[in-house]
């Protein structure tokens, strides 16, 4: 989780565990950009535009981030 109080929590991936799942939040405070933040169990963090998180939604149910897409060919 961040510490920054101005983030929205989304949703946390995971979550079964207490290790510090990856996290999805909105920042809107953020320039458009950098709006989205989405945070791993390693305490590193990303940030994007809504159209990025968007098109990597739209990607996932596409099956393109399925495990065997992943694999190397």
């Amino acid at each position: 989780m961040s510490d920054n109080p101005q983030l929205v929590h989304v949703a946390t991936f995971c979550g079964k565990c207490d290790c510090g799942c990856p996290e999805l939040f909105v920042d809107p405070t953020a320039e458009p950009e950098k709006r989205i933040v989405i945070t791993d169990d390693f305490g590193q963090r990303i940030q994007m535009s809504q159209d990025q998180l968007e098109d990597l939604v739209e990607q996932a149910r596409s099956g393109a981030l399925d495990a065997p897409a992943l694999l190397p060919a």
